[in-house]
């Protein structure tokens, strides 16, 4: 996960503690995964492991021949049709990384990151919740998942009537509206940090009202959890930090394609495919032993 965007700081008079007082801090996250190269079953059958092995293998040479510094969208794996041995086997060596995505809306998709960064399993449900599509994607972010959050968008936020109280929330809009017209895909995110604004309940209402909750959500785990969901409008996100004990420490609106703290690097990516090359090279010793067993 990504630093945080903006510091959070406070200043003036009645920020700092007095001289008597005890210095207090906030509970800052602890958690963090890190890398674990999958181990391949000692006892898996023979043929599944070569099936899960071969397919792999297939995935790293178009890994090996794409430059995400150069093309957004990476190759894709489409793991229809093949055998519950080996999808079981592919489920333990992709395991599960730090960013989960719900996507919602007449097509409702489900995607975990895998221990490899930047490698995406990416399952499209049926109306009726079973699984119709499933493919492993190389990428930022699956293309999906940004493709629906734009077409369910709105390009402006919709005109809502202000109740009374509402103080700081229409110059917000205003800013949002603003940012939306002039920004063009790939400029950087304009960040609105709610945490220290001043804001009533019914600034907070206004906003639900204009940003309604989106086709899309994730959450990212590294250090605590970080919740993004996309809104109602384009381009525009919730991004909200939370630490191990599960205490809201920064809440922001970014206006952006999509907030980077979910989104993988090309240094990750590049990593990912020298370590995938090691797994498959794993796998191939484990088919050898257990061909020669």
């Amino acid at each position: 996960m990504k630093d945080f965007p903006l510091p959070v700081r406070m200043v003036g008079s009645g920020s700092q503690p007095g001289e008597d007082d005890e210095l207090q801090y906030l509970e800052m996250p602890r958690g963090m995964n890190t890398f674990r190269m999958p181990i391949v079953p000692e006892r898996a059958n023979a043929a599944a492991l070569a099936d899960a092995r071969d397919l792999l293998a297939g995935f790293l040479a178009s890994l090996e021949a794409w430059d995400p510094a150069v093309t957004r969208r990476g190759p894709r794996l489409d793991l229809a049709g093949v055998s519950a041995p080996a999808l079981e086997i592919m489920n333990q060596m992709l395991g599960e990384g730090e960013v989960s995505i719900q996507v919602g809306g007449p097509r409702k998709f489900r995607i975990q990151e895998s221990v490899f960064t930047g490698l995406w399993r990416v399952c499209a449900l049926d109306g009726d919740g079973r699984l119709a599509q499933d493919w492993l994607e190389a990428g930022m972010l699956p293309e999906i998942a940004v493709q629906i959050a734009k077409d369910l968008g709105l390009d402006a936020p919709a005109r809502i009537d202000l109740p009374k109280g509402a103080m700081n929330s229409p110059a917000l809009l205003a800013e949002i509206g603003s940012q939306m017209a002039m920004r063009t895909r790939g400029d950087p995110a304009h960040v609105i940090n709610l945490t220290l604004f001043p804001m009533t309940p019914e600034d907070h209402a206004v906003l639900e009202e204009a940003l309604p909750v989106g086709p899309v959500a994730m959450i990212s785990r590294g250090f605590g959890n970080c919740h993004v969901t996309s809104t109602g409008l384009t381009d525009v996100w919730r991004v909200q930090y939370f630490n191990n004990m599960n205490t809201l420490i920064l809440n922001t609106i970014e206006v952006v394609d999509v907030p980077e703290v979910v989104l993988a690097a090309v240094e990750d990516l590049t990593d990912s495919r020298e370590r995938l090359a090691e797994l498959v090279d794993w796998m191939s010793e484990s088919c050898a032993g257990a061909t020669a067993n």
